[in-house]
């Protein structure tokens, strides 16, 4: 078995975990160091997470909220993760141009939670500013779609392979 046989894996356990959790790591960091010069502090972006289960009274809360709010973020990281995972099984392309696939996924990831998830929850909106939708979309891109992208296609076969072997 040579190392590259070791490190994919017709499982989807593995890189399905592994794309979750660094987009999961890579988005909460990029939400803190991007508020923090505001003056928002990571507790308040946790609880807000939680507040789209809960609503407003999650900013009340503890840490034990915050602690809530930060499993709905990975919820939400290793859900978008599977995704991809499923949807590159069928288009190959996907691990085939990680890059172009991972920023474009990471558009859709955007528009996803932006347009239908956070409407449809009891998160309180801020007022609409180009520049909060740009930092929005380019850390989608860079720290949402790119790590789940980059880890699905070095931990996973391409579709192609997986449908050889899986015949």
């Amino acid at each position: 078995m040579s190392p590259s046989d070791r490190l994919t894996s017709s499982s989807p356990l593995s890189p399905v975990f592994w794309a979750g959790f660094a987009c999961g790591v890579m988005d909460i960091s990029a939400a803190f160091v991007t508020w923090w010069p505001r003056g928002i502090m990571p507790s308040r972006i946790l609880k807000g997470i939680a507040s789209g289960a809960l609503g407003p009274e999650a900013y009340n809360g503890g840490r034990e909220i915050a602690a809530l709010g930060l499993a709905f973020h990975f919820l939400i990281a290793f859900s978008a993760a599977t995704v991809f995972y499923f949807a590159s099984r069928k288009i190959a392309f996907l691990t085939l141009h990680p890059v172009l696939s991972g920023i474009s996924y990471g558009v859709v990831v955007y528009l996803v939670m932006y347009w239908i998830v956070m409407p449809l929850s009891r998160y309180r909106h801020r007022p609409f500013t180009v520049s909060s939708t740009i930092i929005a979309i380019v850390t989608h891109m860079i720290c949402v779609g790119l790590p789940i992208s980059l880890v699905i296609a070095r931990l996973s076969p391409p579709a192609t392979e997986h449908h050889a072997t899986s015949s």
